[in-house]
């Protein structure tokens, strides 16, 4: 089951404040009767709230972040809303709150859906099968999201797909550079060479953005069976392939760095997951997107994770967040960058040593 914990300090939510507005706009939703935060997690702010009829999710921006897609709340609620009507796993919206001054963000509500979350390694680890399986089924759910009808008009809206790999590689250097408070030679390095190799153009389609196991709710009698996906608030319209090197830089493999393992990151190294070259391999079979080379989109998302978690650790440094988990992520930008430089030097996104 997702861990939940008393919320944060700093991070709490006005109870009585949401109850009246709940009141007037959602009373269908209850009178909430107690308030968890959702421990895993480092991006927008999430909470398990505990009504007298129901369970509900909400869903904030953290203090301190500028305006952008990663944290615009009321984005990601719309986004769910079309998902929801076409057909794609995802919990189904509640409400949506623009007005800052109720509980201090924007905020919204959607259902909880029950089951498992592999956050971090278990205690109890799941036999290889059951691992196998679920990579098998975590990449027919990608293939899946990429086969949506990009053009369809409820979709057709969430981004503008030309020039959209340039556009990533750009946009993310340039949040490097806010977000920098050490010099990390390594980042300026792979943000160079992901500048100079860009791939060609490839037809667009709906992305994700932050696909990884964490963002799977798993069915608890079998693990293999993907109930929901969540956190989609930087989905939009673009390369299916960069979506898939995001993926491959959350998946990390038994022969990693053990630094690289320590990051929270390794159920996907327990025995039976696919290897990325695996995950990749399957992906371009189901999705018929030919023979691709996956080092560049592997190095993208080492690149891209190192970014987030620099943007992250930039706010802890300027203690608009008193999170402790935040303290290290200066470390673990480090180790990508590293990850990343290595893998351009050696040319191959496995752990193991070329044949």
């Amino acid at each position: 089951m997702s861990e939940t914990a008393p919320v944060r300090p700093g991070e709490e939510i006005e109870l009585g404040a949401l109850n009246s507005y709940l009141a007037t706009y959602a009373p269908e939703v209850g009178r909430v009767e107690s308030i968890e935060q959702f421990s895993g997690g480092f991006s927008n702010l999430t909470y398990l709230l505990e009504t007298d009829r129901d369970a509900f999710v909400l869903r904030r921006p953290p203090r301190g972040v500028g305006k952008g897609p990663a944290h615009d709340v009321a984005r990601e609620y719309r986004i769910l809303s079309v998902l929801a009507t076409r057909g794609v796993k995802v919990p189904q919206p509640v409400l949506l709150c623009e007005d800052d001054l109720v509980i201090g963000a924007p905020f919204y509500l959607m259902e909880r859906v029950r089951g498992v979350i592999l956050r971090r390694v278990p205690s109890n680890p799941p036999p290889p099968a059951v691992l196998r399986g679920l990579s098998a089924s975590f990449v027919e759910t990608l293939v899946a999201i990429h086969a949506i009808d990009p053009t369809d008009p409820a979709v057709a809206g969430l981004g503008k797909p030309d020039g959209y790999v340039a556009r990533q590689v750009s946009g993310w250097s340039r949040r490097w550079e806010v977000a920098q408070t050490d010099d990390v030679p390594s980042m300026l390095r792979v943000a160079g060479w992901l500048a100079s190799a860009l791939p060609p153009e490839r037809a667009p389609a709906l992305v994700h953005n932050d696909f990884k196991y964490d963002n799977l709710v798993l069915d608890p009698s079998d693990l293999s069976r993907v109930r929901a996906v969540l956190d989609w608030e930087m989905a939009t319209l673009g390369d299916p392939l960069l979506d898939v090197g995001t993926t491959l830089g959350y998946w990390v493999e038994a022969g990693d760095h053990p630094a690289l393992l320590a990051l929270g990151l390794g159920a996907t190294a327990l025995a039976g997951n696919f290897t990325r070259a695996e995950l990749w391999d399957r992906y371009c079979e189901r999705s018929n997107c030919g023979r691709v080379d996956p080092l560049y989109y592997y190095v993208f998302g080492l690149f891209k994770i190192a970014v987030i978690a620099q943007q992250i650790f930039f706010r802890y440094r300027k203690g608009l967040t008193a999170d402790p988990r935040f303290a290290r992520l200066g470390e673990a930008v480090r180790l990508l960058g590293a990850t990343a430089e290595r893998a351009v030097a050696r040319g191959v996104i496995s752990s193991a040593a070329p044949s």
